[in-house]
């Protein structure tokens, strides 16, 4: 079967920055997503994946606006420590709002990239923000989506159930 809108795409991925340095691998059964624009997945690999077949690899380079966009320091502020529990420490992540808002649908992740005194420094700019990558890809298995994933946009477990309250943005 070859990867087109509406098939479930599994890979095999290993990500390094514009230098090589390695960032990350895929384990276990790798990486699952939903084929076809749903912002599953990086729309430049997906474009290179289109009309293989299980066994294809290839290289894909993501500049920064292809993959987590370009560091914005907007995205830092401080906050009083007292706002946090007592043991946090660097590179912890928490879910707060962003200033000015108070719809909890607009909750962002921010990750402590610093503790002087009574401040604490987040960071809400994805880790990998401003980064150039470099995406080795493999596709190990391609399926029909269901009718449900399609209506819902994304892939569900193995059970066919999905938490739509714990969704991940990539």
């Amino acid at each position: 079967m070859k990867v087109a809108k509406n098939t479930v795409v599994t890979l095999s991925m290993s990500v390094t920055d514009a230098q090589n340095n390695f960032i990350e691998q895929t384990s276990g059964e790798g990486f699952t997503y939903l084929h076809g624009g749903y912002d599953d997945f990086f729309p430049k690999i997906e474009e290179a994946l289109e009309g293989q077949e299980v066994g294809f690899e290839t290289l894909v380079a993501l500049e920064p606006d292809d993959a987590f966009g370009e560091y914005d320091a907007e995205f830092v502020r401080v906050e009083a420590r007292s706002l946090f529990p007592a043991d946090i420490e660097a590179g912890m992540m928490f879910e707060g709002l962003p200033e000015g808002s108070e719809d909890e649908d607009d909750a962002e992740f921010f990750t402590i990239t610093d503790i002087e005194g009574d401040k604490v420094v987040l960071d809400g700019n994805h880790p990998l923000a401003g980064m150039a990558l470099r995406c080795t890809v493999k596709v190990t298995e391609v399926r029909e989506a269901t009718a449900e994933e399609i209506e819902h946009q994304h892939v569900h477990g193995d059970d066919g159930h999905h938490d739509h309250d714990h969704d991940t943005v990539h």
